[in-house]
């Protein structure tokens, strides 16, 4: 890796994105506060109320779309802008239109297709020749799914301690979190923060929250540093990599990080918390040696090998607990099928415990492998006990033949 070597800067693109937006608005070919059908005829959803929604909310967050009621994740994935655009002829709202601020991808995904229709030019092309292009950012791109990465953009999971490579679940991002940078470039982005890419009143506005939401912006987020330093920035990430960059207005210091590690893992914001910490006078804090995630692995691990142990034990003996067991028994078997069971239900689950928030079965995978992988050991297990014991029990021990005692055999009383 160098400082040219392009990666995916995930939710990062959501400022990229913002800015396309701004210099429509600056050259009067968009309101921000005008409804987005209004420019973009295709945006119908299942829910009346979308008709409602303006450019700005798209961009602050508050369209009422969410992960609740638009499994955009989960879902099969488009391939366009478009397609993106398309598939929301279903979807109903969360919430009605400027009432409440939820992240969702989708928001990002409408406005760069407002971008190319109001354009009338791809995506991609209009960031190259408005974007890329003037600031000299020349490896930097957006794609729209993990097909398109390049092999430089290819992450990693963290399991046992060891960096595995592995591909990006399937997933569309562009708009939301397509763009591909380098370190070079992603500098000459912040620098530009700050040197007339947009008017003074055009900057204001993409770093104003909304009443609902006080730390979200126009595709940045607003919020302070543990010394009290107020910052502008924006994180990404996938399952693979993550991503960051900051900008601190009162200094003109800029951040930007990309690191080839997972959402799981946070490396992105352990980095650049330490970069900001020496900036501001600080020591960076150092990351434990013992990761806790090392211990969960060693623990899952020890669990996935007794699982295995014990499934073998279990269909060795299967044919002895089959002759204990009559018919009527065999309803005992079915706790074997709870993990099956949880095997279903993981997706629900995980959106309850992270508030709604959508993810596709696989992704879950990424961001718990061990756990999944001695999951799915233990339903295999459970399962091949199970089919083990039913075959035992077909089968059957042989019954000793039936004698019937003659008279000669008695005996006399």
């Amino acid at each position: 890796m160098s400082a040219d070597t392009p990666m995916a800067v995930a939710s990062v693109s959501k400022s990229f994105t913002s800015l396309a937006v701004m210099q429509l608005v600056e050259r009067g070919e968009i309101d921000l506060d005008r409804p987005v059908r209004g420019y973009l005829p295709e945006f119908t959803m299942a829910d009346p109320r979308a008709a409602k929604i303006t450019v700005r909310q798209l961009l602050n967050q508050t369209s009422g779309m969410a992960d609740s009621t638009f499994r955009e994740k989960s879902l099969p994935q488009p391939g366009t802008l478009e397609g993106a655009v398309a598939r929301l002829r279903t979807a109903e709202l969360a919430a009605e239109p400027g009432t409440a601020f939820s992240y969702h991808n989708t928001n990002y995904q409408v406005a760069a297709r407002l971008v190319e229709v109001v354009s009338g030019r791809p995506f991609r092309d209009y960031l190259h020749a408005h974007v890329f292009a003037p600031l000299g950012m020349r490896n930097s791109t957006t794609i729209d799914t993990d097909r398109d990465l390049p092999g430089s953009a290819r992450g990693h999971l963290y399991i046992l301690g060891q960096a595995v490579a592995l591909p990006e679940p399937t997933g569309f991002g562009n708009g939301s979190g397509g763009v591909l940078s380098t370190a070079h470039d992603m500098a000459r982005w912040l620098i530009a923060q700050n040197n007339g890419i947009l008017s003074p009143r055009s900057v204001k506005e993409m770093r104003t929250p909304s009443a609902q939401n006080d730390t979200y912006a126009l595709g940045w987020s607003i919020r302070r540093t543990e010394r009290g330093t107020p910052v502008v920035e924006h994180d990404g990430d996938l399952f693979t990599s993550t991503a960051g960059q900051l900008l601190m207005p009162r200094s003109g210091y800029g951040v930007a990080v990309m690191a080839n590690t997972g959402t799981a893992f946070a490396d992105a914001d352990a980095l650049m918390d330490g970069v900001v910490a020496m900036i501001e006078g600080g020591t960076p804090q150092v990351p434990s040696r013992l990761s806790p995630y090392l211990v969960t692995d060693l623990l899952f691990t020890l669990l996935t090998l007794a699982t295995i142990g014990l499934a073998v034990r279990g269909v060795v003996r299967a044919r002895r607990w089959a002759t204990r067991r009559t018919g009527r028994q065999r309803w005992r078997l079915l706790p074997y099928l709870a993990p099956l069971a949880l095997c279903a239900a993981i997706t629900p689950i995980f959106r309850l415990l992270a508030r709604g928030r959508d993810a596709a079965w696989i992704q879950v995978a990424y961001l718990y492998p061990t756990f999944v992988i001695w999951l799915l050991t233990t339903a295999a297990a459970c399962i091949a006990v199970v089919i083990a014991r039913l075959a035992g029990g077909g089968r059957g021990e042989p019954r000793p033949p039936l004698t019937v005692p003659t008279a000669g055999s008695r005996r006399s009383g």
